[in-house]
């Protein structure tokens, strides 16, 4: 069944934290096209469930008619205090292009319609160039850090690359051009930036759908450079399992409750689009019945009053998670082309050579005839006591 303008809209703007100039894109409804919307990710650290969410509301977005863009930003996680090398950068693109297909196709959702963009394949261009240049002369310095300060790395001594990052995205929404631009929490300096900052050069201001930020495992937000915060994509089972049993989760309290979290953006909606919405919390060892939740606001409020605690919550959603990623795990055992990518991408870390301490020749304990090193070469002159240092 075709949806009309304000179903489309209620679907665009559905779980989402905020909508910014929600006029646009109700105006865009209304003339009868479909909102173009992009949705970027710097190519950066390993994706990890935490994609989850986005991709959870392209599926909605999708569903409403949108256009969706992702951006694959490599030039943006170059820029990020060198998150992403420079060498490794193309394979990281096509690695991330793979895993948010496989996330997509996960939960069923058609990626067909789906465009995928290089940020390197437009950003390089002399018109895209040329406005990087008109707008650094038209913003300052100080709101260029202010516009990055939660999603560009801050350092005491930060190179210059980290103010041209925010400058980089707000023009990204005229050079793909775009409708709205959608993004977490984390970007909303960012897209009030957008809004101010495109009509100093005459361009159009856009919408942004702004979505919740899910928290770590271990309190603040789940980042790929964060090992313990997050579960990797590929995580084996054991890992998620043990992740999960060590992660924070203070009985009696939801907020900023990383475990409660996975559920509601995750799991739940997760469920939804495969038609059937529901979470299960197993009790067999307590002889009970399984909770079985449909709507995370009963299950915040039996957390609260210890009816579910951690020792039940935590191997419910490990199981859970463990089976929404098995597609994509067997998705990579399957495929040699992405696993050679993933070798290229995020190389083995090497190991260091433990320098021998080069301890001379006469160090105590040298037992007689011991090679010691380079010093055993050196010819070791002494000074007798009556001899002047001009007869050396």
């Amino acid at each position: 069944m075709d949806l009309d303008a304000k179903a489309r809209f209620a679907l665009i703007s559905e779980n989402l934290a905020e909508v910014l100039n929600p006029e646009l894109i109700e105006n865009t409804l209304a003339e009868g096209r479909n909102p173009r919307v992009y949705w970027g990710t710097a190519t950066t650290g390993r994706p990890h469930c935490g994609y989850y969410v986005p991709a959870l509301k392209i599926a909605q977005l999708l569903a409403a008619g949108c256009d969706v863009i992702i951006l694959l930003a490599d030039i943006h996680g170059f820029l990020d205090n060198l998150k992403a090398p420079i060498e490794l950068v193309e394979s990281r693109a096509i690695y991330y292009r793979k895993v948010i297909t496989a996330i997509l196709e996960s939960v069923g959702v058609p990626t067909g319609k789906l465009e995928f963009i290089l940020g390197s394949s437009y950003q390089k261009s002399p018109e895209y160039v040329m406005d990087v240049y008109r707008l650094s002369s038209v913003i300052s310095e100080h709101d260029a850090k202010r516009a990055g300060a939660e999603i560009v790395k801050q350092s005491a001594n930060a190179p210059l690359s980290g103010l041209l990052y925010p400058i980089l995205q707000v023009l990204d929404e005229e050079h793909l051009h775009v409708d709205a631009q959608f993004g977490g929490l984390d970007q909303r300096k960012l897209f009030v930036a957008a809004k101010e900052w495109l009509p100093k050069l005459g361009y159009r201001q856009r919408a942004h759908l702004v979505n919740p930020m899910i928290p770590g495992l271990q309190g603040g937000k789940m980042s790929a450079s964060e090992e313990d915060s997050k579960i990797d994509l590929l995580d084996a089972p054991e890992t998620v399992s043990k992740k999960l049993r060590k992660a924070e989760a203070i009985p009696r309290v939801t907020e900023g409750n990383g475990i409660l979290a996975l559920v509601e953006f995750i799991l739940l909606p997760a469920t939804t689009l495969k038609g059937s919405k529901e979470f299960r919390v197993e009790r067999s060892r307590d002889g009970l019945e399984p909770l079985v939740y449909t709507d995370i606001k009963q299950m915040h409020n039996d957390y609260e009053n210890d009816v579910l605690t951690p020792q039940l919550l935590k191997p419910a959603v490990s199981a859970a998670l463990i089976n929404l990623m098995a597609p994509i795990q067997a998705a990579y055992q399957a495929s040699t082309e992405w696993q050679e990518i993933a070798l290229k991408a995020y190389p083995p870390a090497q190991k260091k050579q433990k320098k021998v301490k080069d301890k001379g020749s006469r160090h105590p304990g040298r037992k007689d005839g011991e090679v010691v090193g380079a010093a055993e070469s050196l010819v070791i002159r002494t000074v007798d006591a009556g001899t002047s240092q001009s007869d050396q």
